[in-house]
């Protein structure tokens, strides 16, 4: 570990604590802007039906990966 000395400036019950705490914030806001920021998110969690596919477009999609993997 190349950062080892860090302890003997910081107390690691003071410098662990303080770690996560700034993880658990950063894990919470992205999550926050994950939710405000798009519409299938809340829309799964209130357990909407996800939009289905039509089959010409699986059809067309089936196709150029098989001409894509024949290359």
């Amino acid at each position: 570990m190349n950062q080892a000395r860090i302890w003997l400036v910081v107390k690691p019950s003071v410098g662990l604590p303080l770690f996560l705490g700034v993880v658990l914030l950063i894990s919470l806001l992205v999550h926050g802007a994950i939710l405000t920021n798009t519409s299938w998110v809340p829309a799964f969690f209130e357990g909407n039906a996800a939009a289905e596919i039509p089959a010409s477009e699986i059809a067309e999609s089936d196709a150029l990966a098989t001409r894509e993997s024949m290359v």
